[in-house]
């Protein structure tokens, strides 16, 4: 009878250890300062307000796309396509034209997109040559967190022309 207890509590640690680390992997993209950030978290609470909202999200894309427009691509690297289609992306579901995303998907872009404009984020614009990477830590984020729902879009884009 000890020899079953032993492999059951055995057992109950191998599962508890994949629990663990799979609870661990989930966690590992918010080891990131700015997405532990104070700034991250106002984000996400305007992202929260703001989806519902028409006249916000839309507000919160005019200003996304003026920032984006003018800020330095290099700290963004391989997800500038990723930004660019997080803007697409809320312009066609602001004018109705496409709704194939899920709610936190949205919840998450919106967030970026907020972060992105936030003048107090976790290093501030104006810093020199530092300015821009946790602005583009945070859109890294959510494009990692919202990859199907991104290239979704753009084949829904694609097939539309």
């Amino acid at each position: 009878m000890k020899k079953a207890k032993k492999v059951k509590t055995k057992s109950r640690r191998t599962t508890r250890g994949r629990s663990a680390s799979k609870n661990l992997e989930q966690r590992i993209p918010y080891q990131k300062p700015a997405l532990r950030s104070d700034a991250f978290a106002r984000a996400l609470i305007n992202a929260k307000s703001c989806v519902n909202n028409p006249e916000s999200l839309q507000a919160l894309f005019n200003e996304a796309a003026r920032k984006a427009a003018a800020v330095p691509r290099e700290p963004f690297q391989d997800n500038w396509s990723y930004l660019q289609t997080m803007l697409r992306l809320i312009r066609a579901y602001h004018r109705g034209e496409y709704d194939q995303v899920s709610s936190d998907a949205l919840l998450w872009i919106v967030a970026a997109l907020s972060y992105l404009v936030d003048p107090f984020d976790l290093i501030p614009d104006k810093t020199p040559f530092l300015g821009f990477v946790d602005d583009a830590t945070v859109i890294e984020f959510a494009a990692a967190r919202t990859r199907q729902t991104l290239d979704d879009f753009m084949a829904w884009e694609t097939a539309m022309r």
